[in-house]
């Protein structure tokens, strides 16, 4: 086999050696950099920690930095209400309904609807025309009976008659007078009267129109007063009483405060709601309340003397917790409280705040914890 030689077989092995010292600095080179980047970068769970570490006091700077305009109050001790407000329905203070005591014709009816009446005051009567002529009958068959045993003893007393004759005309007068007494009562059945001064609220028939025994003729109600109904659960019932003073509203009278006393509190509760019926008694002589209506009653259940109280709107929740923020050395703290009794706009805390704390009242939505707050 011929060797290469001459100038031909140098300039190939110079050519050889450069390519194999090309490749020698590159692989170099790409270790070099596969080196760096090992060492100077960190992995990727390392580098989400470098960067939630940096939000976090990134955040912190900011809180710090941010000052929110706010408004304080000065928690004080105050006297408190605590107020159980209940719908009602009211009714008249008397409401009687006139019943027919027999059957017959309605020959009259005096007042009408909307008349006023007395108590004793005639109202109906119904087929008397008969039972008036009745009472005529047996008021003068007693008159006659009561005369005849008048003269029989004047007779008895000269000795005229005997003690049997007597005998005889004083039977027949009582005879004569039980007759007499029961057609009166019998026609008297036929007049209906007003039982109570009141109105008449409504007439359940007509004249000349048949009613029958027990039939309703005409209802009369008295609202003078008016009776307020309330039912009271069994958890709120133990703070009333008869005589206590209350207050309510009526819907159809609006800004409008009406006042009352309990007249009754009920000893057992209604099976079907567990409630206790309560009856309210208020004066409506002014006649403004109507029966039927709408109220709105405001029982007092207890006065707390030395309540600490927060407006409501100051109160929010975070989390399922309530809380309250306070000033103190120009920064936001968050209290978590507890609540009491709510009356209006206010509310008892019963823990988490002291007398004296500087409430935020407003702006208090705008902090966090640890915020420095500017006092308006």
């Amino acid at each position: 086999m011929d060797l290469v030689s001459g100038p031909e077989a140098c300039e190939g092995m110079f050519f050889m050696d450069r390519i194999g010292y090309g490749l020698m600095i590159l692989l170099c080179v790409g270790l070099m950099a596969l080196s760096f980047s090992g060492c100077g970068k960190p992995t990727g769970e390392a580098r989400a920690q470098n960067e939630q570490k940096q939000t976090g006091r990134d955040q912190a700077d900011n809180l710090s930095a941010r000052v929110a305009k706010v408004s304080i109050v000065e928690v004080r001790p105050t006297p408190l209400r605590d107020v159980l407000i209940l719908p009602g329905a009211t009714k008249p203070w008397q409401d009687i309904t006139l019943p027919a005591d027999l059957d017959g014709q309605v020959e009259w009816i005096g007042p009408r609807e909307g008349d006023t009446v007395k108590k004793g005051e005639m109202v109906a009567k119904i087929d008397v025309s008969v039972l008036k002529a009745q009472l005529d009958n047996s008021r003068a068959a007693f008159k006659l009976a009561d005369e005849l045993y008048r003269r029989r003893k004047r007779l008895f007393d000269r000795k005229i008659i005997s003690q049997e004759e007597l005998d005889q005309a004083r039977t027949e007068r009582v005879v004569k007078q039980g007759t007499f007494r029961q057609a009166q009562v019998q026609y008297e059945k036929g007049l209906v009267y007003a039982q109570i001064d009141a109105t008449v609220n409504q007439l359940y028939v007509d004249e000349g129109e048949y009613v029958g025994r027990g039939a309703p003729v005409a209802d009369l109600v008295n609202v003078d007063k008016i009776e307020i109904d309330v039912n009271v659960p069994e958890l709120d019932v133990r703070y009333l009483k008869p005589g206590q003073p209350v207050m309510f509203r009526v819907d159809a009278i609006p800004n409008q405060d009406f006042h009352g006393i309990i007249e009754f509190v009920a000893l057992k509760a209604d099976p079907a709601t567990k409630t206790f019926n309560v009856k309210v008694l208020a004066d409506n002589s002014v006649g403004h309340i109507r029966p039927g209506m709408i109220t709105r009653v405001a029982f007092l259940r207890q006065v707390i003397p030395d309540a600490l109280v927060a407006p409501l709107f100051a109160l929010l929740d975070k989390g399922g917790e309530r809380v309250l923020f306070v000033e103190q050395d120009g920064i936001a703290h968050a209290r978590t409280v507890s609540v009491g009794v709510i009356s209006g706009d206010q509310i008892q805390i019963t823990q988490g705040l002291e007398a004296g704390d500087h409430l935020i009242v407003s702006g208090q939505n705008d902090v966090e914890e640890g915020t420095r707050v500017q006092v308006q």
